[in-house]
């Protein structure tokens, strides 16, 4: 059979890359070259392939034997189904004022998986077991959705770590009011690069139930998983994540790219390599006058305040979001094909800018 004929063509400039977003970047080369491994002849669909297969071995040599993976199509879909999985029909989500399931996902979590959120503001996006207990409590009262799970983001909304230590008492805090944890994980790898542990540190080994496993901001070209620690979840995941639309004909192609992630290191490389051009830009922009950075720099992003109008003119020269807009917050994102060359040109332009 003779290759077929495309017209494709270049859109874009690949030279060209902004702040906006780890989602705005490419595929990674390697991550690439697994996809085409993967290509050719036919497996089984939905799951029973062989590249689904070695995903899970995978999985577990970073999660502990008992972990089990469930792919699927981005990171919302993951959290949904995941928190499904681990609530009744009258359950409800506890979490912070600032977590993407209340605040990005467009309602999805209560619309598709018909859960309650309870928010609780963050100074920094992270939860603590007294911050838990403002929402934890009326369990048996009808007249109010029943709190059976604790959801926190490693590395939060915010760009800021949870230790540990600290995942490990949000777990007993919640265990004991028979609460399950969540653990989004879009960034992960960010978070695991920064703390400079591997991810079972603040996940299996502290006693998370089930995860969101982020590729896509980490070089993937799309998917995450579902990562199921406790076991009493697995059989419902299987159906939650067809019921949810999250269940992959073609699984084969999401799951090689997760292998070839994490079978060695290339998730700690891009994270490491985003995480260093994020501490670069901050440590550009502190020397900035005029410009604050706001919350503490431990993953890829940098949150900053700067004059209205200084934002608005940037935004002419590189891509970014307003995080804030009416208090003039704005959020810029590293990613694994950052190069310093982009960091300091952003740079010479804030101040630029900033000298008007």
């Amino acid at each position: 059979m003779n290759p077929a004929k495309t017209d494709a063509r270049r859109h874009h400039d690949p030279e060209v890359r902004g702040f906006a977003s780890d989602n705005y970047a490419g595929v990674h080369p390697e991550v690439l070259a697994a996809l085409a491994l993967a290509n050719g002849g036919h497996q089984v669909a939905y799951g029973e392939d062989d590249y689904t297969e070695g995903l899970q071995r995978v999985v577990r040599s970073h999660f502990g034997a008992g972990a089990e993976a469930f792919p699927v199509f981005n990171g919302t879909g993951a959290n949904v189904v995941a928190l499904q999985a681990v609530t009744d029909r009258w359950g409800a989500v506890i979490c912070a004022e600032s977590a993407h399931i209340n605040v990005d996902e467009g309602g999805a979590p209560e619309r598709m998986g018909g859960l309650k959120l309870l928010t609780v503001p963050t100074p920094d996006g992270k939860l603590t077991p007294e911050l838990i207990d403002r929402q934890a409590y009326g369990w048996e009262d009808e007249h109010r959705a029943m709190p059976q799970v604790v959801s926190i983001t490693q590395s939060t909304e915010l760009g800021t770590l949870y230790t540990p230590e600290e995942i490990r008492a949000i777990c007993e805090h919640a265990h004991a009011h028979g609460m399950r944890v969540h653990l989004d994980g879009s960034r992960i790898a960010n978070a695991a690069a920064s703390l400079d542990v591997p991810m079972r540190t603040f996940t299996n080994a502290v006693g998370v139930d089930i995860l969101s496993l982020g590729g896509t901001k980490n070089g993937a070209m799309f998917g995450e998983a579902v990562v199921v620690l406790d076991q009493d979840a697995v059989r419902k995941m299987k159906h939650i994540r067809k019921m949810s639309m999250q269940l992959a004909s073609k699984m084969r192609f999401v799951s090689v790219q997760l292998e070839a992630l994490l079978a060695k290191d290339l998730w700690l490389r891009n994270a490491r390599h985003a995480n260093a051009m994020a501490q670069r830009l901050a440590e550009g922009v502190r020397a900035v006058h005029g410009a604050e950075i706001l919350y503490p720099v431990q993953a890829n992003g940098v949150f900053a305040k700067l004059p209205h109008d200084v934002s608005e003119r940037l935004q002419k020269r590189f891509r970014f979001y307003f995080w804030d807009e009416t208090e003039g917050v704005v959020r810029w994102m590293c990613s694994f094909d950052t190069t310093e060359d982009d960091v300091d040109a952003f740079l010479a332009a804030l101040k630029e800018e900033m000298a008007r």
